[in-house]
């Protein structure tokens, strides 16, 4: 899997273009990827993340970086064992191509603000 193109609002992944927020996975992408409270991450948004066990977990702030992730969430994060990676959305897609097919990855990328 890997990340074409991005700018706001729009990736390009393996030559499909997704308009919404996406997770993805090594093999998939989940796209429409809506949370609890729009610019705020909390863990029902990523339990599904979770339970998949990735080695690393990138998650894409926005264009911008509007997304937040509080010290509670990334505490959570690794508490699972996961390694957490936290960037603007441009910087989360270079780490997921850096990554992608070395370990077992997933990103949860925030495409707008």
């Amino acid at each position: 899997m890997k990340i074409q193109d991005y700018s706001f609002g729009k990736i390009i992944i393996d030559g499909k273009r997704y308009t919404s927020d996406v997770i993805l996975y090594s093999d998939y992408v989940e796209d429409k990827w809506w949370r609890k409270k729009g610019h705020e991450l909390h863990e029902e948004d990523i339990s599904v993340i979770i339970d998949k066990n990735p080695e690393i977990l990138i998650i894409g702030t926005g264009n911008l970086g509007y997304l937040k992730i509080s010290k509670e969430i990334k505490k959570y994060i690794e508490s699972k064992g996961i390694e957490i990676k936290i960037a603007k959305t441009t910087e989360a897609c270079k780490l997921f191509n850096e990554f992608s097919g070395q370990k077992n990855v997933i990103a949860a990328l925030h495409l707008t603000c």
